[in-house]
């Protein structure tokens, strides 16, 4: 499953590059590196079946600015976008201009692989979320939820939502795990693609 597509690394720092096309190739996947956004899009027309790993913050064009040249010149890649600042709107900035996944460093090294693996699982399948699936799902929140996820997807922590809606961080802690269990989530950055997905997400 491993042969037939490449995984493109797009990171300025050169020892991130080669530790991840090192963890990677062990792993069985095919591996190219890139130095900067710019080299990369300059390849980006000829790549046929690729999934992008890129860094968010680089010196030429940002994580966020790369997926949109990309989407504007026509090329459909699974993208994941690595940030190293916790930076939540920014990443839904990367999610809403086609990332499909956002990990934040460090990370553990099975956390991209499974990242990579699902990446590669979309250029097989090609095929969209469950949007009534997820309607069905968002059903399932009460109202205050609904307030919280919104506040969530927004990259607000979990203090000024609180501050927001007048409750207690706690109280926010316990909404926040309640909205995760309901809509199956395993983490942020699938729960941001499904907000996406609904159309939910703040403007």
């Amino acid at each position: 499953m491993s042969g037939d597509y490449v995984v493109h690394i797009v990171d300025d720092e050169e020892a991130v590059r080669k530790s991840l096309a090192f963890l990677l190739t062990v792993e069985g996947f095919a591996v190219r590196l890139h130095e900067s956004a710019t080299a990369f899009l300059a390849l980006a027309p000829e790549i046929r079946r690729g999934c992008l790993v890129t860094d968010l913050r680089m010196p030429d064009i940002d994580g966020v600015e790369l997926l949109r040249r990309l989407r504007d010149m026509g090329i459909r890649m699974p993208a994941i976008v690595m940030t190293g600042h916790g930076d939540v709107p920014m990443a839904v900035a990367a999610m809403k201009a086609g990332a499909i996944d956002f990990i934040e460093k460090p990370f553990e090294d099975q956390v991209i692989i499974d990242s990579i693996r699902r990446a590669v699982e979309l250029i097989a399948d090609d095929g969209g979320a469950d949007t009534q699936a997820l309607g069905r799902k968002l059903a399932m929140l009460t109202e205050r939820e609904r307030e919280v996820l919104s506040g969530i997807v927004a990259g607000l922590p979990n203090k000024t939502i609180a501050y927001d809606l007048d409750i207690s961080p706690r109280t926010v802690e316990v909404h926040r795990a309640n909205i995760m269990s309901k809509m199956e989530a395993r983490n942020l950055a699938e729960l941001v693609r499904m907000a996406i997905t609904l159309g939910i997400l703040p403007r």
